[in-house]
């Protein structure tokens, strides 16, 4: 709302790309953020969503720059956790570990909490330190019999340290406590659970059928992320408050429509959805 609104517009539309791609196509998400940043540096929902297309596509230096200056310019700890697992990304686990013990994670709701706990136990992995991390997985979320959206995962990540640390048959008690939890399949706990019982899949789709399936999807998605890209490449960024970033030089291109191609793709997609 305080962008004038035709450049609102624009930035909204590449928004809606970020959140429809982040999880199939990270990448063109990540094409997609990168338009909406320069061309509104300073909205905190603009650096947000650019930070989560970085940390989706791995490159965690600069997710944790877009969230540091999103908790900059909102105040709010919500990124806390998701900050903690870029330190992760960047083979920096004792600094998770560290930002697990300050005061932002009372502030936390229970949700951010449990993602907390979740990122420390992943440092004490990274750290080779096993029984730390079921140690600090046990939690009165983990023993809890009712399901909430962070069920699943928890129950996963469980029974995950456990397999790691050599305790099959818990392992195997927990994955299966995951599936209860995951309506949604949003784990690998079925798989996991088969493989613990030495069930094998076989892939019924013909390997030549794959290749050729394989690359009209490279095509389609390659001809996507160049057409982003070369929006990308007129825009114009520059946030003199943050020093992770350096203007473009005077001598690049400068306009406001400079995402006409990926926005008449969008236009099209409407048009598809609507017929």
């Amino acid at each position: 709302m305080s962008l004038p609104k035709g450049l609102a517009e624009e930035v909204s539309k590449n928004l809606v790309m970020v959140a429809r791609l982040i999880d199939e196509e990270p990448e063109q998400a990540y094409a997609y953020s990168r338009i909406a940043l320069r061309l509104a540096s300073r909205v905190a929902a603009v650096r947000e969503a650019a930070g989560f297309a970085a940390y989706a596509t791995q490159k965690y230096s600069e997710a944790l720059a877009e969230f540091r200056a999103a908790k900059r310019m909102t105040g709010s700890v919500e990124l806390w956790p998701v900050m903690a697992d870029c330190e992760r990304g960047l083979g920096r686990p004792e600094r998770a570990l560290t930002m697990a013990g300050e005061p932002e994670v009372a502030k936390l709701d229970k949700a951010g909490q449990v993602e907390m706990r979740l990122v420390a136990a992943g440092a004490r992995r990274d750290l080779g330190q096993l029984d730390a991390a079921i140690v600090t997985l046990q939690s009165p979320e983990l023993a809890s019999s009712s399901v909430q959206p962070w069920t699943a995962r928890l129950r996963y990540a469980y029974a995950d340290a456990l397999l790691a640390a050599g305790r099959e048959d818990e392992a195997r008690e927990w994955f299966g406590k995951t599936l209860e939890a995951d309506k949604d399949s949003a784990t690998d706990a079925s798989d996991r659970l088969a493989e613990l019982d030495g069930v094998e899949f076989v892939d019924a789709m013909h390997e030549d059928e794959a290749d050729e399936v394989d690359e009209d999807d490279d095509e389609a998605d390659a001809a996507e992320v160049a057409a982003a890209e070369r929006a990308s490449d007129q825009a114009e960024y520059y946030d003199e408050d943050d020093e992770e970033y350096e203007p473009l030089d005077e001598g690049s291109e400068a306009d406001i429509d400079v995402t006409d191609e990926v926005v008449a793709d969008l236009d099209d997609d409407r048009a598809d959805d609507k017929a």
